[in-house]
This record gives structure tokens, C-alpha cells and sequence, in this order.
């Protein structure tokens, strides 16, 4: 599928677009608040929607929309959209700035002394 004609491209894109659309407007799984999370699942979705037959495989030959096991390549696109906003959700809590624990980390615990 590397020298793909305009329909099979078409249909990887709007398999990208529907699994942001639901991953981003109706379920609300964001990274980015804006069009810029939206656009990355996007792009994510298509990557996933085209390496979906592939990987996953050929499923459901009556389910095939110019040369695209539409299925597999679905699992995929919602995937990859997953995994880029879950990757991109634990490297900003990996890398947030962290209070100081040093120096109020007695008085969290004196309820408990008493």
C-alpha cells in the first residue's frame, strides 16, 4: 500500500477522522485541548488505519471499501490515537514540575499522631 491511489487514501482518512472525532469529541480522551490534539489524532488514526490490515489482519472480506479491510483498519486508527494521546498524557506527568517534599512532608502526617 505504499504507491496508493486517491480512494484507498480516502478511506484511511476517514477512518482517521472518525476514530478522533470519538476518541476527542465524545468520549473527551484529550492531550491537547484545541485543534492541534484533534489534527494529531487525526494523523495518529491514519498511521493506525493503514498499518491496521497489516498487522491485525484480513477480516471480513464483504467489509472492504477499495482494497481496505475496513474493520482491522478501524481497531487501528482508534489504536493509534489511543496510544499517541496516552503517551503523550504520561510523558507531560513524567516531566510536570514537582513540589518541594522536603520541607512540609511532617505536617501531612500529624493528624494521624494524635
Amino acid at each position: 500500500m505504499i504507491g496508493m491511489t486517491f480512494g484507498p487514501f480516502l478511506v484511511l482518512l476517514v477512518a482517521g477522522l472518525v476514530a478522533a472525532v470519538v476518541m476527542h469529541y465524545l468520549i473527551c480522551y484529550r492531550f491537547l485541548e484545541e485543534v492541534d490534539g484533534f489534527l494529531g489524532k487525526v494523523i495518529a488514526g491514519w498511521v493506525g488505519a493503514w498499518l491496521g490490515s497489516p498487522v491485525i489482519g484480513h477480516w471480513f472480506e464483504s467489509v472492504k471499501i477499495a482494497n481496505i479491510y475496513l474493520i482491522p483498519a478501524l481497531l487501528g486508527a482508534f489504536a493509534s490515537a489511543f496510544i499517541v494521546t496516552a503517551v503523550g498524557k504520561a510523558l507531560a506527568k513524567a516531566f510536570a514540575p514537582r513540589a518541594a517534599s522536603g520541607t512540609q512532608g511532617h505536617d501531612v502526617r500529624r493528624d494521624l499522631a494524635a
